[in-house]
This record gives C-alpha cells, structure tokens and sequence, in this order.
C-alpha cells in the first residue's frame, strides 16, 4: 500500500527520531483519542515534544493550533513538520 504525501512525512519524521534514539510514540485517534492530538509525541532529555506533520501546503486545523498552543505553553516543544523544514526535527534533541 503507497504511502499518503503525509504518511512519507510522518515515516521520514519517524526515521530521523529513531537515529537519533529518541522516545516517541503516535497517538491513537478516530473516536478514541483526543481530537487535535499531535501525530507524534515523546520525551527527549526531560522535554516533552510534540509533532505535527503535514505535507505541502497543508495547514493545521483550529483543534491541532490549540493542542500544540497548549504544549507551547506548558514549556514543551511543539512542531508542525512539512517536507521543507524536515530538518527541524533536530530541535527535539538539540
């Protein structure tokens, strides 16, 4: 089965924290999780972070603003990932 734009996103996000060691894990969604949650989330050297992934132009929705708005606030790091700042993935660990 071909992956979605987004699905080669979240893979190459997933790629980059497994070498670099990095604790995460993908939320369930779909009528048992919480609506807005991050596609990624995890813990690296005591900070919490969160992902967010989109391909091309895609924008976060009000509920996705508000989880990450929420993570931001409460001192962790908050992403929305695309195919042209992939690299900030580094932030997590950096």
């Amino acid at each position: 089965m071909a992956l979605t734009p987004e699905g080669k996103v979240k893979a190459k996000v997933r790629r980059l924290l497994d070498a670099a060691s990095v604790y995460y894990f993908m939320p369930a969604t779909g009528g048992y999780g919480r609506s807005g949650a991050p596609d990624i989330v995890g813990c690296c050297d005591g900070k919490f972070f969160a992902i967010e992934c989109k391909a091309g132009k895609g924008v976060t929705t009000a509920l996705q603003d508000n989880e990450l708005r929420k993570i931001k606030e409460a001192g962790g790091i908050a992403l929305v990932i695309n195919e042209t700042n992939i690299m900030d993935v580094e932030l997590v660990w950096t």
